[in-house]
């Protein structure tokens, strides 16, 4: 059974520890089995990449590596960085919340 993270693809994070401290951005991709996030413009490394049909010229390459899910923190509608919590509305679903201000979240 797969982890249920409450971060997701499109939301917006800060970054809490290590180089890219402070910085925020959008997440582009998660990877549920190792708890890391992809955000974009963060945590930029060099990668050396073989000639291949889709890059043939290969080369040096810069990409957004991956960064543990307990180092970011969502920013909520008011650009707050906050705790997200989940909790069932009117019709029984589940949603995503700001424990900060107690607003629901997109």
């Amino acid at each position: 059974m797969e982890k249920r993270l409450k971060i997701k693809s499109g939301d917006i994070v800060k970054v809490l520890t290590g180089g890219s401290r402070g910085k925020q951005g959008a997440v582009i991709s998660v990877d549920r089995k190792k708890d890391r996030v992809v955000i974009e413009g963060v945590n930029i490394v060099t990668k050396h990449v073989k000639p291949s049909a889709s890059n043939p010229q290969g080369g040096v390459v810069k990409v957004e590596a991956g960064i543990h899910i307990s180092n970011v923190m969502l920013i909520d509608a008011a650009g707050n960085a906050t705790r997200v919590g989940r909790r069932r509305n009117d019709e029984g679903k589940l949603t995503r919340y700001s424990k900060k201000s107690n607003e629901d979240l997109k």
